[in-house]
Order: structure tokens, then sequence, then C-alpha cells
């Protein structure tokens, strides 16, 4: 036996609108979705009028309190400036915003803004409206400084390594572009240890400093100089310097270990590679393929220099070679019979132990360090 079940009555009530008239369906307000459109201003109370300080000698846009950014005419970033001046925003859904067409040369920047709200209870409206920028100009603190012949600089990061391949100086400017550090550098000067970087704010030197910390041990040194100071408004104009030593020991270096670092690393060594730099120093036994890592800070304690530079590499050619069964992550061991370059076939010829018998073959021609010839 099968029952009808009636269905629920699903029938929206309607109205007539209190304006027009027309048949609409019951709101709060008892007007049709036009009415409500041309009787409710959203944008009512709203600032459309804003001021834009722009620099003639950088092309930069004033972010209050104190920052300038770069920006394009119409371009996302000046958008995005022209957005974060205009109050009151956050009261409002934005669904789309567009710059006008001007002049180039008008002053004026117009913003077009569409814009949605809640009005009455599960009625939303969405108006477009205009927004006005004057552009007006004035000079930023360092155009200005320029202008007088100050120095436009706050801090300077000096970075040195006083050795003469610096290897791990060219790795870190590789490093700098990469990541992007050098957006905040206003001037480099050149040293013939090393560069000087200019900053406008001691804050983005910090983190320059902190970056290289962290991709090369490094001493660092720090001072102030006071330039000039003002007693009734109590300010003072000061510059910082932030003074980086790199460590002279590069990657590929060979290094002798002092006998107090050498017993405390457990006896590694005491011929030892350098392996790997960052703020640490890691260190290759080719003999033993143990390594061990030395801090920065250390190092710095009981600085030493290298005992040979990649520069000072020979080339050998292997006759022979044979693994020894002792592996250590991507290295194995092997006993290896070499013979310079161009003293092939001569009788004199050594036999070492490499730590690169995965990749060495008879016949090939290898780099290392003949000890013999090294003061």
């Amino acid at each position: 036996m099968e029952l009808d079940t009636p269905l629920p009555n699903t029938t929206v009530s309607q109205v007539l609108c209190c304006v027009c008239g027309v048949l609409t369906d019951v709101n709060p307000s008892n007007m049709c979705p036009n009415c409500i459109k041309a009787h409710v201003d959203i944008t009512e109370g709203f600032i459309k009028e804003y001021i834009l300080v722009y620099c003639p000698e950088c092309g930069r846009y004033l972010q209050p309190p104190k920052y300038w950014t770069k920006a394009d005419l119409e371009s996302r970033e000046l958008l995005t400036i022209c957005l974060k001046k205009i109050r009151g925003l956050q009261k409002y859904k934005l669904v789309d915003a567009s710059f006008l067409w001007t002049e180039a040369h008008s002053k004026h920047l117009k913003v077009k803004l569409v814009l949605q709200q809640e009005v009455f209870a599960n009625t939303v409206i969405q108006q477009a409206c205009q927004v006005d920028f004057v552009v007006q100009w004035k000079q930023c603190e360092l155009c200005a400084k320029a202008a007088t012949g100050q120095d436009q600089w706050d801090a300077v990061v000096q970075v040195r390594q006083r050795v003469q391949h610096r290897r791990t100086f060219l790795f870190l400017e590789q490093m700098i572009l990469k990541h992007r550090m050098n957006d905040k550098v206003i001037q480099i000067g050149g040293h013939k240890d090393g560069l000087d970087f200019f900053f406008n704010h001691r804050s983005h030197a910090l983190q320059f400093v902190d970056f290289v910390g962290i991709h090369a041990p490094t001493l660092r040194r720090d001072a102030m100089q006071l330039v000039s100071h003002d007693s009734k408004s109590n300010t003072a104009v000061q510059h910082h310097t932030f003074s980086l030593e790199l460590s002279p020991l590069c990657r590929e270096d060979l290094v002798v270990l002092p006998h107090k670092l050498h017993t405390q690393m457990g006896g590694v060594g005491p011929f030892v590679l350098v392996q790997k730099i960052y703020n640490s120093t890691v260190f290759l036994d080719p003999q033993s393929l143990r390594v061990s890592e030395l801090l920065g800070t250390l190092y710095w304690k009981n600085p030493f220099e290298s005992y040979a530079t990649s520069r000072q590499l020979v080339e050998f050619f292997v006759n022979d070679i044979r693994p020894t069964g002792v592996v250590n992550g991507k290295m194995m061991q092997a006993e290896a019979e070499v013979c310079l370059a161009d003293e092939i076939g001569t009788g004199r010829e050594w036999c070492v132990t490499t730590h690169l018998g995965h990749q060495l073959k008879p016949g090939d021609l290898a780099k290392g360090y003949l000890v013999d010839t090294l003061n």
C-alpha cells in the first residue's frame, strides 16, 4: 500500500514594492532590487580624495610613516599603495580595483573600486565608485641628503677575506644574488680584501650581517660614529659600521690541524681537506674518510691558515687504482699509483691513499697536492 506524502510549501511570499509597485520577494525594506540600488548608497561617508606623495628624483612613493617604495605608473605596486591609503575599506568586500586612464603629466590618479556590503538581512548591494589621488612632489630623505652633499648611508657592512684566491667570498657573492640580499644595498664600495655594502637603515645592515654569518665563519666587530647632534630636538645622526672578516680557509684547501685541535677532534688528520664551508668548517681526513666539523666561534678563538690552497694543485696521471673496501657515504677509500702528468713513463711514481675510489679509473687525470714542493 502506498501513501502520497504531501510536498512542503516552497512558495516565497511576494509583496508590492513600496516605491514603484513592482511585485518582488519579501525583504525588510519592501523594495525591489532596482529601487534599493537607487535609494541606498553604500559608499556614503566614504572618503574619495587622497594625497599621494611622490619623489621625482628617485621615482618612489611614500608609504607612511617613512618608507618609500619604487612603483611604475598604473602598476600593481602603485595600486597596492593606493589601496592602503583608503580609509574604511575593511568595512566592505573588495570585488575589483583598477586604474582609470589619466594623463601622465596631470599629477592625478583615478582608481575604480567595486564594493559589496550587506545593507539588510540577506540583502547585499554591489556598487562601483571612483577614488581620486592627487600626486604631490616632495624629495625623500635620501635625495635631500644628496642635494645638500650629506652622506646617504646610515650603516655599512665591511666584508673582508684576507687570502689571494677568496673562493669563499666568491661563493658568498653568488648566495647574495640568489637570495636577493642586494635589494636594500644603496651603494657598494671596492676594497683590496673585499667589499663595502652601504644601507639606509641599521636594521637592513643587521639582516645582511646575519645572512653572511649563516654562510661563512665570520669574526664580527661593531663601531659607531656620531656625525651630528641636535640638543634642542634631542636627535642625532649616527653612522654604524659592521666589520666581518671571513675565515681564510676555503673549500678544497689542504690544512694541517694544530696538535691541540687534532687531539680534540679524536685524532682526525692532522692532514685534512676542507670539504665544506658554511657557519662551520667541515674537514675530511682522506686517510680514514672521517669527517669532523669545527664551529666558527671555536675557530676564531685559535685561528690558523691553510697549508696549501687549490691554486697549488698539481695534475697527476692514475696508473692503477685498488679499492680498500672502506666506504663513507658517497666516498670510497682506495690505493692509487700515480705519477705527474708530464712525467709519464719516467719511473717516478707514488702510492697514495685517496677518498675518490668511486670516481678514479686507470688512465684518468686527477689533481692533488705534491707535498714535497710545498713550503
